[in-house]
C-alpha cells in the first residue's frame, strides 16, 4: 500500500504531496483501511483514481528529468550570452561562466539532497517551509509562481521579437504576434506530466543547438567578409573602458539567470520513479549548459564584438536572423511554456491535494486544468506585453527570484536541512559551511546589485526614448 502524507508529516508539514504510489498499489488497492462509510461505491472508484493517477505522475527517469531540465534551462541563457561577454569582457565571462555553472551544479545537488532527506517535498515552496515554517512556505509560494509566470512572459516577448524578425515589415499589428505567442504556449503547456512534455523536449533541445550553429557560422561568415577578416572584430578580453557598474552587472545576472533551473528541480523530481539518480541529471544538464554557454559566447563575441544583439540571433544578417529565428521557434515556446506547466501543477495540488482532480485524468480534472493554463498564460501575455524591453526584464527576474533559487536558499538548505552537527564539528562541516557561506553571499549580492543595476537600465531606457511602451502596436521596438 502507498505511503500517505500523514507518515511524513513533519517531513513536509505544508506539502499536499503525497509519496508515489507504485503499480501494485492500483493491482491490490487495500479496501481494509477504509472507513465503513467510505465502502460505497463511489468511494472505491475514487480512492482507485487518486491511486491510478499517482502511478502516471510517477514515470519520469534520469533521461528524461535532464531533458527537462534543459527544457527549463537552456533557452534565452544562450541567447542572451554573448552580450554579457561584451560587457565584461572575454577573460571575465568565460571565468563567470564556468564558476557559476560549476556553482549552480553544487546548489542543485543541495536542492536534491533535501528532496531524498523529505521525500514528501513536492515543489520548492515545501523545502522553504521546512526551515521559516508557513510564514516561509508562503512567501516562497509567491515567489515561485512569480518568477515562472514572469519567465513565461519573457519567452512571449522572444516570440515577438522572433515573428517580426521573421515575417520583417507589414501592417500587421505586433500585438497580434504576441498573442499568437501566447497561444503557441498555452497549447504546449497543456501535457500535465513532465514524463510526456519531455518528448517536446528533444525538439526543443534540437532547436537550440542548430539556431545556435546557424548563428555561429552566420556572423563566422560576416566577420570574415569585414575589412581586416576575422582579426578585426571589436572584441577585447578585457571589459569595455566606458563600461558602467549597472551595465557590468546586469550582464551577470543574464548569467545568473541562465543556470536558475533550480527553481523547477522539486517539481520535476516529484515526479520520478527513482529520485536517487538525480545527480546523473545534474552533472549531465550542468556540463551541457556550461559548454554550450562559454562557447556561444566566447564565439559570437569574438566574432561580432561588442555590438552583438540579445538575442545574439539579431547579430546576424537580415536573412540569416530569419533562418535562426525560425529554427529557434520551438524552443522559444517549448521552454516556454513548461514554466506554466509547473506553475500549474503547484496550484492543482495545492488546491486538490486529496482529489483525483489534481491528477488530470478526469473529465473534470481536464476542465480545470485547460481554464488554468489558460489564465496563467493571459497573465504571463499582459506582463509581456508590459515590460517591452529584454535584457532589462531578464535582469529583474534573476536579481529578485533566480539568485534565490539557486543561490541564497541551496546555501541556507545545507546549514538547516542537510548538515550533520554542528558547523564547526569536523573538518568537513568547517569546509562546506565556509563554501556555503560564500555561496548564500553570492545570493544577495547578486539580489542587492542585480536589483539596482536592472532599475538603472529600464530608468535608462525610457530617458534614451528607446523603449517602445506597453501595449504598442508598432513592431519597430521589437526589430534588429
Amino acid at each position: 500500500m502507498s505511503v500517505t502524507t500523514k507518515d511524513y508529516a513533519d517531513d513536509a508539514p505544508y506539502s499536499n504531496g503525497h509519496a508515489p504510489a507504485t503499480d501494485k498499489d492500483v493491482e491490490k488497492f487495500d479496501m481494509e483501511k477504509l472507513d465503513e462509510d467510505e465502502l460505497d461505491e463511489k468511494a472505491v472508484r475514487r480512492r482507485a483514481s487518486i491511486a491510478e493517477g499517482q502511478v502516471k505522475h510517477n514515470k519520469l527517469g534520469w533521461k528524461r528529468l535532464t531533458v527537462c531540465l534543459i527544457v527549463e534551462a537552456i533557452a534565452l541563457g544562450s541567447l542572451s550570452m554573448p552580450s554579457a561577454f561584451a560587457a565584461m569582457g572575454m577573460v571575465a565571462g568565460v571565468i563567470l561562466t564556468v564558476g557559476l555553472g560549476l556553482i549552480a551544479i553544487y546548489t542543485s545537488y543541495l536542492v536534491g539532497q533535501v528532496k531524498l532527506k523529505h521525500p514528501l517535498v513536492q515543489h520548492y515552496a515545501d523545502a522553504v517551509g521546512l526551515m521559516w515554517g508557513r510564514f516561509g512556505y508562503e512567501l516562497t509560494s509567491v515567489m515561485f509562481v512569480l518568477f515562472l509566470v514572469l519567465l513565461t512572459g519573457s519567452h512571449v516577448l522572444t516570440g515577438t521579437i522572433a515573428w517580426v524578425s521573421i515575417i520583417g515589415k507589414t501592417n500587421v499589428c505586433a500585438l497580434a504576434w504576441g498573442v499568437i505567442s501566447a497561444i503557441l504556449l498555452y497549447c504546449l503547456a497543456l501535457p500535465p506530466t513532465f514524463h510526456e512534455f519531455a518528448v517536446l523536449g528533444y525538439i526543443d533541445f534540437t532547436s537550440i543547438i542548430i539556431a545556435i550553429f546557424i548563428t555561429m557560422v552566420g556572423t563566422g561568415v560576416q566577420a570574415s567578409k569585414a575589412p581586416g577578416d576575422l582579426s578585426a572584430a571589436p572584441w577585447s578580453a578585457w571589459p569595455p573602458p566606458d563600461i558602467t557598474f549597472a551595465k557590468a552587472f546586469l550582464s551577470l545576472t543574464n548569467i545568473v539567470f541562465a543556470y536558475s533551473f533550480a527553481v523547477c528541480q522539486y517539481s520535476f523530481m516529484a515526479e520520478m520513479h527513482t529520485p536517487e539518480d538525480y545527480i546523473k541529471s545534474i552533472w549531465a544538464l550542468g556540463l551541457i549548459e556550461i559548454a554550450i554557454y562559454t562557447l556561444t559566447g566566447a564565439i559570437i563575441y569574438a566574432f561580432v564584438g561588442v555590438d552583438v544583439g540579445s538575442p545574439a540571433i539579431l547579430s546576424n544578417s537580415s536573412v540569416v536572423a530569419r533562418v535562426a529565428f525560425g529554427v529557434a521557434l520551438p524552443v522559444i515556446f517549448i521552454s516556454g511554456s513548461i514554466n506554466t506547466t509547473v506553475v500549474g501543477k503547484y496550484i492543482m495540488g495545492r488546491v486538490f491535494p486529496d482529489s483525483e482532480i489534481r491528477y488530470v485524468h478526469t473529465k473534470k480534472g481536464w476542465v480545470i486544468w485547460l481554464g488554468l493554463i489558460g489564465v496563467l498564460t493571459l497573465v504571463a501575455w499582459v506582463i509581456a506585453e508590459a515590460i517591452p524591453f529584454f535584457n532589462a526584464l531578464l535582469g529583474i527576474i534573476s536579481s529578485l527570484f533566480s539568485s534565490g533559487f539557486t543561490f541564497t536558499f541551496p546555501a541556507l538548505f545545507w546549514f538547516y536541512l542537510i548538515k550533520e552537527g554542528k558547523w564547526n564539528a569536523t573538518r568537513k562541516n568547517i569546509g562546506l559551511s565556509i563554501v556555503n557561506g560564500l555561496i548564500l553571499g553570492i545570493g544577495l549580492v547578486v539580489m542587492v546589485c542585480g536589483t539596482y543595476a536592472s532599475v538603472v537600465d529600464i530608468l535608462d531606457s525610457y530617458k534614451e526614448g528607446s523603449v517602445g511602451g506597453s501595449f504598442t502596436c508598432s513592431a519597430a521596438s521589437y526589430e534588429k
